[in-house]
């Protein structure tokens, strides 16, 4: 408590410190891609070999699904040729564990192995992060401006707000990829089923699978953005700094990315059961059933496994929700700092 009332204290004195800064749109949009760039690049590898030591433990099957994750976005993978797959997570080299799995993935398959199947997710990834920090950056300035340094709640508004605009305008675009890439249909085959579902289903049919993410991320994005800030403050407050180093952007990012993650975890858990029960149903080109509704699968979920079965995977999930939102969030506001410079010196020299 003392953390966040000396937090908040110190926005309210001292606003500025928190804002945007005089960058432009296009500045926020090339420090967000960068850092989307860059957060891929680092985690990445982490879930290549995840998925790489479950395929060895279980093979997957034709039509298996699962779930690929590049640090930005989780992203639906299907196996289609069974157990003559020979995609990338069906190399044979044998792993004894996480640090041999890295080993040998780069001694016998070469080091771009472990970034195996991430440039297809980077089309939507990226341009998604990019709209989501620069409404963030842009909500939050905006709303800073209307309701001066008293409005604490602004960072929790304007995450979930941006969250959910981006997921909005994402997940007809995750829907058409796992179509394509579970039917493996050309792009004339992709339009007529495209059609097809809007003329069965209406315009919102393309926004299946909306609402698990939107209740994942939106809370998840909320908790972020209102921890990060009021962590950072504190940070500066303690090392008596007037702006954010790295190190507590990176420091302030982790923490606040580990408190999201662990209390929206349970939506987490849903939100990935439903995505490959999506997935399996364009597989089989079947229509998913109203009985895997968002609140029924919790409730399935607690009655099968307990209250603990909705917070399965909190280990992995911190592993790679931590770094992932310290690495993009550093990388951002060093960017953002850089063109701030950049901008006070070409005033300078215009003068």
């Amino acid at each position: 408590m003392g953390l966040l009332k000396g937090a908040g204290s110190m926005m309210a004195e001292n606003p500025s410190v928190s804002h945007g800064g005089d960058i432009t749109p296009l500045q926020q949009v090339l420090a967000s891609g960068t850092g989307a760039l860059l957060t891929s690049l680092f985690v990445t590898p982490l879930d290549v070999v995840k998925i790489r030591l479950q395929a060895q433990r279980t093979p997957f099957s034709k039509g298996k699904c699962f779930l690929y994750c590049n640090g930005l976005m989780d992203h639906l993978y299907v196996c289609q040729n069974g157990n003559s797959c020979v995609a990338w997570y069906k190399a044979p080299t044998r792993f004894t564990g996480t640090l041999d799995a890295f080993v040998k993935i780069t001694r016998y398959e070469g080091i771009r192995s472990l970034w195996s199947g991430l440039p297809p997710t980077l089309v939507m990834a990226v341009p998604a992060t990019v709209i989501y920090f620069t409404t963030y950056d842009q909500l939050r300035n905006y709303l800073h401006s209307r309701m001066g340094s008293q409005g604490h709640h602004i960072p929790l508004l304007a995450g979930a707000l941006s969250r959910l605009g981006a997921v909005t305008v994402i997940s007809p675009l995750e829907l058409i990829r796992t179509k394509m890439q579970s039917r493996q249909l050309s792009y004339r085959e992709l339009r007529i089923c495209i059609q097809s579902a809007v003329a069965q289903d209406g315009w919102l049919s393309l926004w299946r699978g909306w609402g698990p993410t939107v209740l994942r991320d939106v809370p998840f994005s909320a908790l972020y953005w209102f921890n990060y800030e009021l962590v950072k403050e504190w940070l500066c407050n303690q090392s008596r700094l007037d702006k954010a180093t790295f190190m507590i952007s990176f420091t302030a990012g982790a923490v606040s990315g580990t408190v999201a993650s662990v209390l929206t975890l349970p939506f987490d858990v849903v939100k990935t059961q439903r995505q490959i029960e999506l997935g399996v149903a364009e597989k089989l080109r079947v229509t998913t059933s109203k009985s895997s509704s968002t609140f029924l699968l919790m409730r399935r979920i607690q009655a099968e496994s307990g209250i603990r079965g909705l917070f399965t995977g909190f280990l992995p999930r911190v592993v790679k929700v931590a770094p992932a939102c310290a690495i993009m969030i550093s990388t951002y506001e060093f960017g953002k700092t850089f063109f701030q410079k950049l901008n006070q010196e070409q005033q300078l020299s215009s003068l």
